[in-house]
């Protein structure tokens, strides 16, 4: 079995890591004895989103959103046709304000790609700390750190995960991320899936599931070392005691 992901323009939305994001993905495939082939996409060049099995749309500055969203536009309905056949998306940080209408930053309006109904607005004090979120995606605490100016509001759309611990989308919503079907739109960075290796065997089982049509239990993989750096993170913020990993 097989599934091949897609890094989306890496030469621009290359911020926080994203690349742990895609290595943790092959490997997790691999050390199961599953193919996974890795295709960056680079800025201008065509995306086979039939080809896909995965897609990651990281993050980058302000300027670097402007340029990749001037390339992404054109595949515009091709992303609602993938994310609607339950294709796997994860979108961090500035690939998550994209997936939305529109991003009103401090210098102006960057237009996104509006695949859901939601919307960024920046303000002033970024939001900067760790967080830990309570997400219906995982059996234990999802950990990660944020750092955004955008407040994010997604309306009517499911969240990512209730806030633990931190800011998450607005800073006063109480919510983080959004999920819609197998897309998954979250702030969280770390990178987010060698920190939560849950929510990585999620969208393993998801992209599985689509591609061939049934559901692929994965084996077990050796997540204690993850799963103590995430206690360890728990009990730094007080709510260690409350949890515990399978």
């Amino acid at each position: 079995m097989k599934l091949t992901i897609g890094h989306i323009y890496p030469d621009l939305l290359n911020l926080y890591g994203d690349q742990g994001n895609i290595r943790c993905l092959e490997m997790r495939l691999k050390w199961r004895g599953l193919e996974a082939e890795v295709i960056p996409i680079l800025a201008g060049e065509p995306i086979d989103f039939k080809k896909m099995d995965i897609l990651l749309l990281g993050g980058g500055s302000d300027r670097e959103q402007k340029i990749a969203c001037r390339y992404l536009l054109e595949y515009k309905e091709d992303f609602r046709t993938y994310a609607g056949d339950n294709g796997v998306l994860l979108a961090v940080c500035g690939g998550y304000q994209l997936l939305g209408t529109h991003y009103r930053t401090k210098d102006g309006y960057i237009r996104g790609l509006g695949l859901l109904d939601i919307y960024t607005e920046w303000a002033p004090r970024r939001l900067v700390k760790n967080i830990i979120l309570e997400s219906p995606l995982s059996p234990c605490p999802v950990v990660g750190f944020e750092n955004h100016g955008g407040r994010t509001y997604i309306g009517n759309h499911r969240p990512f995960g209730k806030v633990l611990f931190g800011a998450g989308n607005t800073g006063k919503s109480g919510y983080e991320g959004v999920l819609y079907k197998n897309v998954l739109g979250t702030y969280l960075h770390g990178p987010l899936l060698p920190r939560n290796p849950h929510i990585c065997d999620h969208l393993l089982k998801q992209a599985l599931k689509r591609r061939y049509g049934q559901d692929i239990a994965l084996s077990p993989l050796w997540d204690q070392m993850e799963q103590l750096a995430s206690l360890d993170m728990l009990a730094r913020s007080g709510g260690g005691r409350k949890y515990a990993f399978s």
